[in-house]
């Protein structure tokens, strides 16, 4: 996930995964947070699901017929059971990396379990970190697209206004994203507990209109309505599976509220919501073919169409800001665990450190939201783009969940298969339906998704390759401290910290300022800076220290994948231990590399160029450390790749 990721949790949430651990109004307002930020994508699924699925089959072959209700509906609800209840609810949750989820806490995972970075474990992060990205845009298009078309309904007249209104609310949404989500996450909890309560209520209202459609809690008409429907059955599919978009973040989000708020809120809140009201409209179709066109709003008089299209996008807009900081916080975990370069990452909140904004990403999205409401213009015509970003993502995790549950959890491989298998087979199975979307919308994921993975991969691999060729002129630090023994040069007062990515080898920064300064400074810290494949570390494990020689140490600070790093932050633990060092007499020596592409490399020229693009627009290493700038030494270097 790297996973869906949101953005209000606290690190003391992550702690708190069992039900046990928490009093009962801790444990309250934590799944009511969960169901304001958790279920928001599921929760907006009744606007449209039911609706496309069944004009798939209107599409198809003519008029509605009663079992073609009934399977849609058995469909949809043993979907949310499979899928949902029991992959995740039940599955999944169990799989958290110190309180974490997401597919990239399953890459973690995976990874720690196998002893060793393998390469085909980071292609599945990489595919499923890139998918998610194309989910990031099609939910706040889709699902804000979606309520605003209740205008259509409520006020006919408004009708030509609903792309230009999605646009507004859309430029809107994005906008306010630096100032932080810290004051209306506080609303998030209850104002999608009354949405989820008015799913229930107006389902109840009709969900007698016709009693036959109870028929659709027996999986055997589900499944009887595939084998008489083959021709239209993937189509179908391709349609049904929206009801259940949103339930990654189930696991995504697990170290903001912990696995058992989240199963509470789904078990005793959410998926009764959503039953009641899926079959609600079911009935109401059942007993009036004609409200098939817009179900969901037909489920209320005209007098509540308006109020139902302002909550409806009220419920979009804060599903819409739950995926967006998931994109964010996703990002951040990428960076740290190198499969992008360095961005801004800029913190909205001085008590909770999950609260985080990133410019480029947050400009990324806002153009590629305004450019799909654009291009398809109704909520139908993006439900063709929907879904093959989603249960992509869905089918990295299943197979991501079977390394670790063979190697983590030490099962058998056959146990592991027998468990994951069925769930697998379902996404596959909904993934390939989406396929079929594939020229008339759902090319638009793919491209994206395509762009992404090369891009990650290019950076993955053009740093290796930069490692590699590095290391090939560097002197060891152990020998050039030895010679520096022999013939010292001249000393100055202070400390130097320098800052490297190998501490076996003496930086470059250290190489060039004896060259060209001939000095060395009192005290000399050689710092690398590491990312864990845990969520965050303790300070008590934060800083290892280790002497060389008469005034140098070797220095690892290790922060976790869902932290940012904070050099000052860890130098102070060290001073704690003794090691003597007055920041104000510091300095931090950065090396700044020029790369230019080499005549021979182990990437296609293109790639090159990309790879340098990619360094070039990276963040500043200072500001990423989170380094006085006052207290920085850059020294220049040129190396080829």
């Amino acid at each position: 996930m790297l996973a869906g990721q949101g953005s209000s949790g606290e690190q003391a949430a992550g702690d708190m995964g069992q039900a046990g651990a928490h009093a009962p109004s801790s444990f309250f307002a934590l799944a009511l947070g969960s169901v304001g930020v958790v279920y928001g994508d599921i929760g907006t699924s009744p606007l449209y699901a039911l609706r496309e699925a069944v004009h798939a089959v209107a599409d198809g072959e003519g008029p509605i017929a009663r079992d073609t209700i009934i399977g849609v509906l058995s469909l949809i609800l043993w979907s949310l059971i499979l899928v949902v209840t029991i992959k995740y609810v039940v599955i999944l949750l169990r799989a958290d990396n110190k309180g974490e989820g997401g597919t990239l806490s399953l890459v973690a995972l995976a990874q720690r379990a196998m002893g060793r970075s393998h390469a085909l474990v980071l292609a599945l992060g990489i595919t499923g970190a890139a998918l998610f990205y194309g989910d990031s845009m099609l939910t706040p298009a889709i699902s804000v697209l979606s309520a605003v078309e209740g205008l259509k309904l409520a006020a006919p007249e408004l009708g030509g206004y609903v792309v230009p209104i999605t646009v507004a609310i859309l430029i809107a949404l994005f906008a306010v994203q630096s100032r932080g989500t810290g004051k209306v996450a506080a609303l998030f909890g209850p104002i999608m507990g009354l949405w989820f309560a008015v799913l229930a209520i107006t389902g109840l209202l009709h969900i007698m209109d016709d009693p036959g459609v109870f028929r659709a809690l027996w999986p055997h008409y589900g499944l009887m309505f595939l084998i008489n429907h083959s021709v239209v059955a993937l189509a179908v599919l391709g349609a049904v599976c929206l009801a259940v978009t949103g339930a990654e973040a189930l696991y995504a989000d697990l170290g903001h509220f912990g696995r058992g708020p989240i199963r509470a809120a789904w078990l005793c809140f959410v998926f009764p919501a959503l039953v009641l009201n899926y079959f609600g409209q079911g009935a109401l179709v059942l007993a009036h073919p004609e409200a098939i066109e817009n179900p969901f709003y037909r489920l209320v008089p005209d007098w509540g169409l308006l109020p139902l299209t302002i909550m409806a996008t009220i419920a979009t807009i804060i599903a819409s800001q739950a995926v967006i900081t998931g994109a964010f916080s996703l990002t951040r975990q990428a960076i740290q665990l190198g499969l992008l370069p360095r961005l801004e990452v800029r913190f909205t909140s001085a008590s909770h450190q999950g609260q985080i904004f990133l410019p480029r990403v947050n400009a990324m999205l806002l153009i590629g939201v305004l450019f799909l409401v654009a291009m398809f213009g109704s909520s139908s015509g993006l439900a063709h783009a929907y879904g093959i970003s989603v249960f992509g993502a869905m089918v990295v995790d299943g197979i991501l969940a079977i390394l670790v549950i063979w190697k983590g959890w030490r099962w058998s491989l056959a146990a592991a298969v027998l468990l994951i298998v069925p769930f697998l087979t379902i996404d596959i199975a909904f993934f390939s339906a989406n396929l079929l979307k594939l020229f008339s919308g759902g090319y638009v994921p793919v491209l994206l998704a395509s762009v992404l993975i090369v891009v990650m991969w290019t950076w993955v691999k053009g740093t290796a390759i930069l490692f590699a060729k590095t290391r090939k002129v560097d002197v060891p630090l152990v020998e050039l401290v030895e010679m520096l023994q022999k013939s010292p040069p001249h000393r100055i007062k202070g400390t130097a910290v320098f800052l490297t990515s190998d501490p076996e080898t003496a930086p470059s920064a250290l190489l060039h300022n004896l060259k060209h300064n001939k000095v060395l400074h009192e005290k000399n810290a050689i710092l690398t800076v590491k990312t864990a494949d845990v969520p965050r570390i303790n300070d008590e494990e934060r800083v290892n220290i280790e002497p060389i020689a008469d005034g140098f140490w070797r220095v690892e600070m290790t922060f976790g994948y869902m932290e940012m790093p904070n050099v000052p932050k860890g130098l102070a633990i060290l001073r704690k231990r003794g090691f003597k060092f007055d920041i104000m007499s510091t300095s931090f020596f950065l090396s700044r590399r020029s790369i230019r592409p080499a005549a021979q490399s182990g990437m296609p020229m293109w790639q090159d160029r990309l790879f340098i693009s990619l360094a070039k627009n990276a963040n500043d290493a200072t500001d990423f450390f989170q380094i006085p700038t006052g207290r920085v030494v850059e020294v220049g270097t040129q190396v080829t790749v």
